[in-house]
């Protein structure tokens, strides 16, 4: 695949503070990219230099091979950006604002309503079409926003905050949209709604303090979590000791932790060596022994969780 946007060793600072620090990574053709991180952690300053809407104290931002800095207008034709809070002219209609964001990226005659017919369909734009923009709800001005940024059809999409202020239908409408578009462009998110990665992006970057600290797909990100494939079973309280020596004993188990329970009942945690799948280990020693298991089950990590540890520790 292509490689469509790319960070190279991007850092910002202002004044003593340096609120990007050396932050590269690459985005290919087909790519949903979700970019995570707590306020403050440089997000939207990292967002901004690829767009070319701040400069860059050092390293380069390139889209479709082209040097943001050095070639801006050029660069910029290959992008389809939503900065943070969907900024638009309040007093113009979506109709207006539209039709002047296609002239400006050279869409006339019938090309031009053909593709503002299609975005007001898409983001079902029509009960506000004529309306002033500054008279909007949150989630309209949004959708507002979404359309200027994809109105060119172009290779790399640069969202901040996507949906925020959208209603969990419209959340779902915008994602459906952004799965139907990505196969042919490079995508990067910015979000603060983790089931929102899971649902649409192909990987994760997780920053703090202005680095990178983590970078991969959704599900290698989890199984980083301190409970991705716990595996979880309630016994009674009489037969707690025999369980836990018969589970400490099982292949790749690390450790088993006793948590009270109720009505007689204790809770086992079974934590496997290096993230292990060892449920079906579990089970085979259960049958075997003949241990009392009321309930089993296995856990998987949560992105939440990996994101709360990896951020404070940064």
């Amino acid at each position: 695949m292509d490689v469509l946007l790319e960070a190279d060793r991007l850092t910002k600072r202002f004044g003593a503070l340096t609120a990007v620090d050396d932050v590269s990574f690459q985005v290919r053709r087909g790519e949903v990219v979700g970019f995570l991180g707590p306020n403050g952690a440089g997000k939207t300053t990292t967002m901004r230099m690829i767009a070319g809407y701040l400069p860059v104290d050092a390293g380069r931002a390139r889209l479709c091979g082209v040097d943001v800095q050095q070639q801006p207008e050029r660069a910029r034709a290959a992008l389809g950006y939503l900065p943070e809070g969907a900024p638009a002219y309040g007093e113009m209609t979506p109709l207006g604002l539209l039709t002047f964001v296609a002239q400006v990226r050279g869409l006339d005659g019938n090309a031009r309503q053909e593709r503002l017919r299609e975005l007001r369909a898409y983001l079902q734009l029509d009960a506000v079409w004529r309306r002033p923009i500054e008279t909007l709800s949150k989630g309209f001005k949004r959708r507002v926003g979404l359309a200027q940024a994809i109105l060119h059809d172009p290779d790399v999409l640069v969202l901040d905050e996507p949906t925020d202020g959208l209603d969990p239908n419209q959340k779902f409408e915008v994602r459906k949209l952004l799965q139907t578009i990505a196969p042919d462009k490079a995508i990067l998110i910015s979000t603060h709604i983790l089931e929102e990665v899971e649902a649409v992006c192909d990987r994760a970057i997780i920053v703090a303090r202005g680095r990178i600290v983590a970078d991969g797909t959704p599900q290698a990100l989890q199984a980083r979590a301190i409970d991705h494939n716990v595996v979880a079973l309630t016994v009674p309280a009489d037969a707690a000791e025999r369980s836990l020596e018969e589970l400490r004993n099982v292949a790749q188990v690390a450790s088993v932790e006793q948590q009270p329970g109720s009505n007689g009942e204790l809770l086992l945690l079974v934590r496997p060596a290096n993230g292990a799948d060892v449920l079906p280990a579990v089970n085979a020693r259960i049958r075997e022994a003949a241990l009392p298991a009321l309930e089993v089950s296995r856990r998987r990590g949560r992105l939440d969780d990996v994101f709360r540890t990896l951020t404070r520790a940064a």
